[in-house]
């Protein structure tokens, strides 16, 4: 069995490539690294059936040989990331992911769409259900990010109705661990980061806003379930435990150890207040339900932030 997996440098795309790795299928991991950590693929070159691609899928590509399936992760995916890379984002989101269906239309492969909760905008239903079609700001800062993935689920439904490619489409609720970027603007590497250099929590609003954290382990588990089961429709992966941002800065603080003030910023535009999944399909369906509480992923994530420290300070030493 073999599989192209794009945006396999990232953060999620890693692991999702080394659960496929570790299942015994052929990966074929397409990355530009415009987000996406050499040292992610570095892990991956160390499995015999793992081959890299150095290509940006906003551009076409020719692929020799069989798929069984695409895996479209390709994305600038925190919000430091796709604010600092508006254009990039909106054509991985477009050109990426007609690319990909491409691809998978001309292999017979089974197409998976990583989108996103940010399609569901600032909601006004709570928890998010997959039939709920969100409140989106579709000219705000936050839309290059949230109307590209509207537009990949449209393009990928299009293609499975048209063309009668065999689909899938995640949509993926917060999610952390090890190999998530110090620097990626997320908020739980934030919170970690800042906790073990001893800074101040950078909180924007009040911390009363909340979201919905999932441990990676859990949430490749999920998609990987996803994409073997039966289902066309979108479908949420993520962990309901809903937390205030203020919580989850509290549950760093004891688990670092450190007593660094929080500092109370302005909130960004369109910022979400809320941000619950209802994954009462993925229940049903696949059998999934996350297992990994927030306060044990944060304890299984701190020591990859640690050696990651690190390896900055040691780099910057011998500068």
């Amino acid at each position: 069995m073999r599989v192209l997996i794009t945006g396999a440098a990232g953060f999620l795309g890693s692991h999702i490539a080394e659960r496929f790795l570790k299942e015994g299928y052929e990966v074929l991991g397409l990355d530009n690294f415009i987000t996406g950590s050499r040292w992610n693929a570095d892990i991956l070159s160390g499995y015999s059936g793992f081959t890299l691609i150095e290509h940006d899928i906003s551009e076409s590509i020719l692929l020799d040989g069989d798929l069984d399936g695409v895996l479209h992760f390709a994305s600038p995916a925190s919000p430091v990331d796709y604010l600092n890379l508006p254009i990039q984002t909106l054509k991985v989101g477009s050109l990426g992911t007609h690319n990909s269906l491409g691809i998978a239309l001309a292999k017979g492969a089974r197409f998976l769409l990583a989108s996103t909760s940010e399609v569901y905008g600032d909601p006004q239903i709570h928890p998010q259900p997959e039939t709920y079609w969100g409140n989106v700001n579709p000219v705000g800062v936050r839309s290059v990010y949230d109307e590209a993935k509207r537009f990949a689920e449209a393009m990928t439904m299009a293609y499975h109705r048209y063309h009668g490619v065999d689909t899938r489409v995640v949509r993926i609720f917060n999610t952390y661990g090890p190999r998530m970027r110090p620097n990626d603007g997320r908020v739980v590497s934030n919170f970690i980061v800042q906790a073990l250099r001893g800074d101040p929590i950078t909180i924007y609003g009040d911390g009363s806003q909340t979201r919905s954290f999932c441990y990676v382990d859990d949430e490749v588990d999920g998609i990987w379930h996803l994409f073997h089961a039966d289902r066309i429709e979108p479908t949420n992966i993520g962990n309901p435990e809903e937390y205030q941002i203020r919580e989850l800065a509290s549950i760093i603080l004891e688990e670092t150890r450190n007593s660094s003030v929080m500092d109370m910023l302005p909130l960004p535009e369109d910022d979400p207040k809320v941000r619950q999944p209802d994954i009462s399909i993925a229940r049903e369906l696949l059998s999934w339900q996350p297992e990994v509480g927030l306060r044990e992923g944060i304890q299984k994530t701190i020591p990859f932030f640690e050696e990651q420290l690190q390896r900055e300070d040691a780099k910057a030493r011998t500068i």
